[in-house]
């Protein structure tokens, strides 16, 4: 079997110390990078099955880094970054990020997403039927059902559902949501999404005050768990 090779692309020595024993362990193969440079280079020579990727780069922006590697590949990438701010997050994910991690990190948390990130990376085998837990989804049938009842949903409920279905196991931002949904001129009213996933929680959740299918990301926006 193939190993799988994650690409670390950090300006400091000391993350490149400390995670490359990390994955190792996990069964993964460690390619570095210092620099947006050493990283867009790598990406196309040995393409990685995902990118570990901090904003902070000496040459390169990282967001200019995302916004590179994905005019040509899908890999996925997850953001390590000491940036707290919001809206760096929400630039990130828009241009492509699939996940973002803030410095400091428990290793736990940076495993876990990064397998979920090439989990759900696997090319699907019908691009019309989509599942996360007990909650099915076909597009071309307009279904929704969970534990195999079906379950009616408006046509905006539906269309949410679907977007975030898409990019299982990924941080949709509202602003993309609402934009697929409603279109540009909605895409900075949070609020309206916000009673629509309260809206399909009552429907889908098993405790839609602790829920497990849509999960979500604080200030950012919502990811299917």
């Amino acid at each position: 079997m193939t190993q799988t090779t994650i690409l670390v692309v950090d300006d400091e020595p000391a993350i490149h110390r400390f995670l490359k024993p990390v994955l190792t362990a996990e069964g993964y193969r460690v390619a570095q990078a210092m620099t947006g440079a050493e990283a867009l280079r790598l990406a196309t020579d040995s393409p990685p099955d995902a990118i570990v990727l901090d904003l902070g780069l000496p040459d390169l922006d990282g967001k200019e880094v995302i916004q590179r590697i994905r005019r040509a590949s899908s890999v996925p990438i997850v953001v390590l970054s000491a940036r707290d701010r919001e809206a760096e997050k929400i630039q990130a994910l828009d241009l492509g990020a699939d996940d973002y991690v803030e410095k400091p990190f428990g290793v736990g948390e940076l495993t876990a997403r990064l397998r979920a990130a090439l989990r759900h990376a696997r090319p699907r085998t019908d691009q019309g039927r989509f599942a996360a837990g007990d909650v099915e989804v076909d597009i071309g049938a307009h279904v929704v059902r969970k534990a195999g009842a079906e379950i009616r949903l408006t046509r905006r409920e539906f269309d949410v559902l679907v977007v975030l279905m898409r990019e299982a196991g990924k941080v949709v931002t509202h602003s993309r949501i609402l934009r697929e949904v409603w279109g540009s001129a909605n895409a900075g009213d949070t609020q309206y999404l916000r009673v629509y996933v309260g809206q399909i929680r009552q429907k889908l959740e098993d405790d839609p005050a602790a829920p497990r299918l849509i999960l979500t990301e604080p200030g950012i926006g919502y990811r299917i768990g």
